[in-house]
This record gives C-alpha cells, sequence and structure tokens, in this order.
C-alpha cells in the first residue's frame, strides 16, 4: 500500500506542476499578445521617409544598375566554368 500511495502523491504533484505551468505560459501569451496589440495602437511606427538620392538618379536605375551588373557576373561565371 505504500508504493501506490506515493505512486499517487507523485502523479498529484506532477499534474499539479504540469497545470501550473501550463496556466502560466497561457497567461505569458495572453499578457503579451495584448501588451503588443495596446503598444501598436497607441505607439504606431511612423511611415519611413525615403532618404533624398545623392547622386540624383532614381531607385529604379540604381536598381537596373544592379542587376546588370549580377547578370553580367552570372554570365561570366558560367561561361568560364562550363563543364
Amino acid at each position: 500500500m505504500q508504493d501506490t500511495s506515493l505512486l499517487n502523491e507523485g502523479f498529484a504533484l506532477m499534474g499539479l506542476g504540469m497545470g501550473f505551468v501550463f496556466v502560466f505560459l497561457t497567461v505569458l501569451v495572453v499578457t503579451t499578445t495584448l501588451m503588443s496589440r495596446i503598444i501598436g495602437r497607441y505607439f504606431p511606427e511612423p511611415a519611413p521617409a525615403s532618404p533624398p538620392s545623392a547622386s540624383g538618379r532614381s531607385v529604379s536605375a540604381r536598381d537596373d544598375d544592379v542587376m546588370a551588373a549580377i547578370s553580367a557576373a552570372v554570365h561570366r561565371h558560367r561561361r568560364r566554368h562550363r563543364r
């Protein structure tokens, strides 16, 4: 009888501990979600301002130049390392 009683107390303690952890983590998730919503509602992030272009060229022109440079590099690499 002693072993069964001790085993039952162990299971009860395990259930109590797991229940406490589950409740704590649930409260933590709910609290974090509420805080995030409150902060997002009352302190929204400002819209990012586009910085003025230093060289006077538009962003898409720079993107086109970068794309052309990448394409040329890939083409050159493939031409050198043909099998």
